[in-house]
C-alpha cells in the first residue's frame, strides 16, 4: 500500500505564511492559525508543503486505506482558502448559507478570503467540526 505523501514536517508555518504573495491571504492564514489553536489548544504545523494542520487523528477505511490527518486543517490555495471539515457538510446547510459566500466538496470549505465571511459561524462550524473528530477518532497531540 502506498505511504500518503502528505504528512507533518519540521517547516515553519510563520515562514510559509509570511511567504504568501497577498497580504489579504497572510492575514487570513493568521486569523485562521489563531481561531484553530485556540480551538484545539494545538500548536500548527506544516503537513506536507501547504497544509497548515492542528492536532493529528488515525483514520482506518473499510477498503484497508488508512493514515493519519490533521484534525484542523487549512491552506491557502491559488484560487481559494481551503479549510478542511473532516466530517464533511451533512446537516450544514444553514450555516453555510448563514456564512457568506462559499463553495464545498466532501470535505473541502473553498472561500476567496475571509472578508465578508459570518466569522462567529466559521468558528462554530471548526469548533463543531472539532468536537465531533475528538469523539470520533483517537487523536494525538502534535506538542511536543
Amino acid at each position: 500500500m502506498a505511504e500518503p505523501k502528505t504528512k507533518p514536517t519540521k517547516a515553519s508555518v510563520d515562514q510559509f505564511i509570511d511567504a504568501q504573495e497577498k497580504e489579504s491571504v497572510r492575514d487570513d492564514c493568521r486569523t485562521l492559525v489563531k481561531l484553530m489553536q485556540e480551538i484545539s489548544g494545538e500548536p500548527p504545523v506544516m503537513w506536507g508543503t501547504s497544509i497548515v494542520g492542528f492536532g493529528t487523528y488515525h483514520y482506518h477505511y473499510a477498503s484497508g486505506t488508512e493514515g493519519d490527518w490533521p484534525v484542523l486543517a487549512f491552506s491557502p490555495r491559488k484560487q481559494n482558502l481551503t479549510i478542511y471539515f473532516m466530517d464533511g457538510f451533512k446537516g450544514k446547510a444553514k450555516e453555510l448559507a448563514k456564512l457568506g459566500k462559499n463553495k464545498t466538496s466532501v470535505s473541502c470549505l473553498y472561500v476567496k478570503g475571509l472578508e465578508g465571511l459570518h466569522l462567529p459561524t466559521l468558528r462554530k462550524m471548526i469548533a463543531d467540526t472539532y468536537r465531533y473528530m475528538v469523539k470520533t477518532y483517537p487523536v494525538k497531540s502534535q506538542k511536543g
